[in-house]
């Protein structure tokens, strides 16, 4: 019993190694070629059912619906702050309920990136798999392709057939693109260089404020509000990037199931696809660390047990005769844990799409091999490369808050903040202490999310349009390859010319 517990205990943070099998395509009789083939990339479902509550939930929260409520809210949020934005109650008040929001969005936001994470590395399996047979029906065909070579020069620069014409992936919504334009400004170098500016321009009103607690309560308000757009704009962009995803693999997986039932008309093979396992990636103590955190958070435990301290904060309210110094627990509490959630956003972000990286590369030299197998050119590569000085400056910026030990020296700063203001026995000041630098830092890495999330998206684009282009000059050279077979099988035939007629023509 106390193994079994302790080997759940370890289950999570471990990254297990992950199968893909691509469907096979079946050769079927004319008239119904290919009614029964999957031709898209299907994503596996979860078996639980909370998981696939949970899930649903997700999506929702990325929805354009809950965008635009969020935006609304904040709105109001502005004009009732014109006639009730002096008093404290009203800040503190404001400043719990943004904590509580981007708190939710945390979890909604780790999870987004573990869903993220699970299918892309399956659908590089199943690429994976299907290469194993793409390159088994070439090889059996190697002979055949360098005899008509050798015969009949075959072209590589024919043009493509009608379906296979359109090269480039499928476009993106006229919402989407609006999206890609205000994520690409607001991960812009430039705008981190803007909000520190703020930052130093709101420390530099302090004396004249004589630091008081309005002056911290101000920032507060500005940083939250903030957030909660950024959490939701990051949400939304995070949705729509993952259907836009399944839309490119689906237009992959559609050529390259036309091309192995293609090569199996022609092989005759009937073998099975086979399983592609991609191991798990190595972490040390630390990242495993991270992960385990994350995935506790991921399923929405944290959620859970925010409800459990608001309904503890609730009951403790008479007591603190429901003071300023009461309303602003609940936000120091997800102020605290959100900006330690922060960091480990931007590790995830980072780290995992490390791993499907490393996979999209071996699919990149397997493509290469088989090219090399059969002695066809493969198309240029559509690698993205921005070498600006800005571009560099925010990639060092993304590696460095992507590190392990950045989030260990964010939970080290979440500790010493704890620290003062137990020392100040969490009077308002000290709770401050706890609430206005969290805001800006979680802030500032909210930002730092938006400028990852941009560089691995253009990157996971290019790489896609490249995989895609590889596979149409394949399925395009292989229809080459099948018409050269049927010409050489059935040549033209001699036309049947009338005896008499040719013994009148010799006379003459």
């Amino acid at each position: 019993m106390i193994d079994r517990l302790l080997r759940l205990l370890r289950k999570p943070g471990s990254k297990n190694a992950v199968e893909g099998i691509a469907p096979t395509q079946r050769t079927t009789k004319r008239g119904d070629e290919g009614s029964d083939n999957i031709t898209v990339y299907v994503m596996t479902p979860k078996r639980s059912i909370l998981d696939r509550w949970l899930d649903w939930v997700v999506r929702a929260s990325g929805s354009k619906f809950v965008f635009f409520a969020i935006l609304a809210g904040l709105l109001t949020w502005a004009l009732l702050g014109i006639p009730y934005g002096r008093t404290d109650t009203w800040q503190v008040l404001i400043s719990d309920v943004q904590a509580i929001i981007c708190y939710v969005f945390d979890s909604f936001l780790v999870r987004q990136q573990l869903n993220e994470y699970d299918n892309e590395i399956r659908a590089a399996a199943q690429v994976q798999s299907r290469l194993i047979s793409h390159a088994r029906m070439l090889n059996t065909l190697k002979k055949e392709i360098n005899e008509h070579r050798r015969v009949s020069a075959i072209s590589d620069d024919s043009p493509l057939d009608i379906q296979e014409s359109e090269s480039a992936l499928p476009e993106d919504t006229k919402f989407g693109r609006a999206i890609s334009v205000c994520a690409h400004i607001l991960g812009h170098l430039v705008t981190s260089i803007l909000f520190w500016v703020a930052v130093v321009v709101w420390i530099g009103i302090g004396p004249l404020r004589d630091w008081s607690n309005d002056w911290q309560l101000y920032m507060n308000s500005a940083s939250s509000a903030l957030m909660v757009f950024v959490f939701s704009f990051l949400a939304n962009i995070h949705e729509r990037h993952s259907t836009y995803m399944k839309r490119c693999l689906d237009a992959i997986f559609s050529v390259d199931s036309k091309l192995e039932l293609k090569l199996r008309e022609l092989t005759g093979d009937n073998l099975e696809n086979q399983p592609m396992v991609i191991p798990p990636p190595k972490v040390n103590w630390i990242q495993r660390a991270i992960f385990y955190y994350a995935e506790f958070v991921g399923t929405l435990v944290g959620i859970a047990i925010l409800l459990t301290v608001i309904v503890v904060w609730v009951v403790i309210g008479p007591v603190l005769k429901f003071s300023a110094n009461w309303w602003l627990l609940i936000g120091t509490y997800a102020g605290l844990v959100g900006m330690n959630d922060a960091f480990v956003l931007r590790n995830m972000q980072g780290r995992l799409g490390g791993y499907v990286d490393a996979e999209h590369e071996k699919i990149d030299e397997e493509d290469e091999n088989m090219f090399n197998l059969i002695a066809l050119e493969s198309p240029p590569s559509n690698k993205h490369a921005d070498n600006s000085l800005t571009s560099r400056v925010s990639q060092i910026m993304c590696r460095i808050s992507a590190h392990e030990l950045t989030v260990v020296a964010g939970f080290l700063l979440l500790v010493g903040l704890v620290i003062g203001a137990s020392v100040m026995r969490w009077s308002l000041t000290g709770q401050l202490l706890c609430n206005v630098p969290p805001s800006i830092i979680e802030s500032f890495f909210m930002i730092v999310l938006i400028t990852g999330h941009n560089q691995e998206q253009s990157r996971k684009v290019a790489g896609l349009q490249s995989m895609y282009e590889r596979r149409l000059k394949l399925l395009s050279f292989v229809k080459r390859i099948e018409l050269l077979r049927k010409s050489s099988t059935n040549p033209p035939q001699k036309l049947a010319v009338d005896s008499t007629f040719l013994r009148s023509v010799s006379r003459e």
